[in-house]
């Protein structure tokens, strides 16, 4: 864990000044931001109005995957929206059943959309606004259904269709004292947010991108809430990263239709493995890992493989960004797109010590060619989603 909030860390730390967490905390909103480049798609911020409204503290949430609020009752289609926005990299706003910490529903405005770098277009985060769907005040048996800084009355309650079970209504209205005739929240029926939530949404993302565009500028890593410039090649979309993100062993994907067939996407595990930064080696030819010991026949083998677009496994002597070096159990092998056309080369690397099997009991080799074809079937999805443009090119 402590890697990946390290990797959570430079989330910011990269694009932006020191300043942002700050500045963000300043505003009032309910938000949270997350980077599609980690494993996992994790939150790395979240506001003092989300935690306020969703029960959590800051450190159960950071470093999670928004899916933790989802439950038994939230509209997989609605998610699945969601999801489609992410891999098309474009801004969404639903209605969304999520569950505070408690475990209690309700209902709200979803309202998500990509913070892009200004000078190559990739997607840098996604900021989630989310809206409470506020209700007309009511009162029954003497209480007030209204706002009370609490947002649990104008959260729960609604004009929609009873759908829980008679003891969940028991027990919700003991502790809310309130009468048998009270209507409690549909989490069947969509609430839909009207105009002020609307509005009030659109408002807290300008915000937020005011200060993201600021703290950008201030590190010279522009930022800008719309494409300001096509994606140039070695380009890995968000549902590429996101795909990729769910393989867990230490791996690079290699563009070898690029000038010195740089890295254009580091598995966290490799990060691990080699103490680089993904800044650090994206863009860069993996000769990054070499070393004053380094086999020159052994890249000779590599660069071969490459050439004559096969397979190979070799055994050769890399070095960590702290200058240590490990003996690296390597295997190089072409991924095709869906119109069967060498896209990347993916190395997965496996520490060669004493310990030959994994807690699984899957060998070196095993466990490399399952990183293999989960890569490829990665890569061969995302081309095939992208259509005609990704035919060449994932």
């Amino acid at each position: 864990m402590d890697s990946k909030l390290r990797l959570i860390q430079q989330s910011f730390n990269t694009p932006y000044s020191e300043l942002v967490r700050e500045a963000l905390d300043e505003l009032p909103d309910n938000f949270t931001i997350t980077d599609p480049s980690i494993s996992g798609h994790p939150i790395v911020f979240a506001s003092r109005g989300f935690l306020k409204m969703s029960g959590y503290s800051r450190e159960e949430v950071i470093g999670q995957n928004g899916k933790i609020f989802q439950g038994p009752k939230t509209n997989p289609r609605t998610v699945m929206e969601i999801r489609e926005a992410i891999r098309e990299e474009r801004g969404v706003e639903v209605n969304l059943l999520n569950y505070r910490k408690d475990g209690a529903p309700f209902w709200m405005l979803f309202h998500m959309r990509p913070v892009f770098g200004k000078e190559d277009g990739r997607v840098i985060h996604f900021v989630a606004v989310q809206v409470p769907i506020s209700t007309k005040q009511r009162r029954n048996g003497g209480v007030s259904l209204s706002e009370d800084g609490s947002g649990l009355n104008e959260i729960v309650f609604g004009s929609c269709r009873r759908e829980v079970d008679s003891d969940s209504l028991l027990e919700l209205r003991r502790v809310l004292s309130l009468d048998s005739g009270s209507k409690v929240l549909d989490i069947e029926e969509t609430c839909k947010a009207g105009e002020f939530e609307e509005r009030r949404a659109a408002t807290a993302f300008n915000n937020i991108l005011s200060v993201l565009t600021h703290c950008s500028e201030l590190t010279g890593r522009l930022v800008c809430g719309k494409r300001c410039s096509v994606p140039g090649p070695g380009y890995v979309s968000s549902s590429l990263n996101i795909s990729l993100g769910r393989i867990k062993q230490s791996f690079v994907l290699i563009d070898p239709h690029l000038p010195d067939m740089p890295i254009v996407y580091a598995s966290d595990a490799f990060l691990r493995l080699t103490g680089y930064d993904r800044h650090e080696v994206l863009g860069h030819n993996f000769r990054v890992l070499n070393g004053v010991d380094t086999d020159t026949s052994t890249l000779h083998q590599i660069k071969e493989s490459i050439q004559t677009e096969q397979a190979c496994t070799v055994r050769i002597l890399s070095y960590r960004k702290d200058k240590s070096s490990f003996w690296n159990r390597l295997h190089l092998s072409p991924v095709r797109n869906a119109s069967g056309k060498i896209a990347y080369f993916v190395g997965v690397q496996i520490e060669d010590d004493c310990k030959n099997r994994d807690g699984h009991g899957l060998s070196p080799e095993m466990r490399q060619l399952s990183a293999v074809g989960a890569v490829k079937v990665a890569v061969r999805t995302s081309s095939i989603s992208a259509g005609p443009a990704g035919s060449s090119k994932s």
